[in-house]
């Protein structure tokens, strides 16, 4: 589990094809590795991977054809810059979110504006995951919580005030780029839930009219 409150940002410094899979090796910049351990979990732009190699600044993980589909992994190269999260501990303030690091999808950067020091970005989600993201609601992309400031239809809108913008990566975000999307786990158990016995039938009873006569929608 992690918070979405970015430690240091790294880079891509290997990519080897295993098959259908890949290995990655990231030099982890300023991440404290002092306390990394084989099989520990670090975010790597919001994906959790398990690490079954390190150095003293460096770790390697697997990522399996599964990943590659569901993340931007499979565009990456060597070089890119990615975000970084160590797991939380028990003892770590919560400054973010719940962020499970199993991305659900990707986004797209469809605009990009400056609005006094902040950033304004509207981004485009998949139409299955559009519907668990809420005004003033969580999201993590590329592994960074951000709260959803508006929504329209299947896009949404994010303010970066300048200490986000300056200690991650989305000050390299444009239009057209494709980023790592995780909706708000919370959100997808309510779903569930709320198909009751229905959810062992794989036919779900919750649509948005009954969502807006249940008082989750305005």
């Amino acid at each position: 589990m992690f918070t979405g409150i970015i430690e240091a940002t790294g880079r891509i410094t290997a990519i080897t094809p295993k098959g259908q899979d890949i290995t990655v090796t990231v030099d982890a910049g300023d991440l404290d590795m002092s306390d990394v351990k084989l099989g520990d979990s670090i975010a790597t732009n919001g994906v959790c991977l398990t690490v079954v190699n390190f150095t003293a600044n460096s770790y390697s993980a697997d990522l399996s054809r599964e990943t590659l589909n569901l993340t931007a992994f499979s565009q990456y190269k060597v070089g890119q810059v990615v975000n970084l999260e160590k797991a939380m501990l028990p003892t770590t303030r919560f400054g973010g979110h719940m962020v499970s690091g199993h991305i659900d999808g990707m986004a797209t950067v469809v605009e990009r504006a400056q609005v006094g020091r902040a950033i304004e970005f509207w981004l485009k989600a998949p139409a299955s995951l559009a519907k668990y993201i809420a005004h003033k609601g969580s999201v993590a992309i590329d592994g960074i919580s951000l709260t959803v400031n508006e929504v329209k239809g299947d896009q949404f809108k994010l303010t970066i005030v300048p200490h986000t913008a300056q200690e991650t990566t989305i000050n390299n975000f444009k239009p057209g780029v494709t980023v790592n999307l995780e909706v708000d786990v919370i959100a997808r158990y309510l779903e569930r839930l709320m198909q009751g016995a229905s959810a062992a039938t794989n036919e779900s009873r919750v649509t948005m009219d009954m969502l807006a006569r249940s008082g989750f929608m305005r």
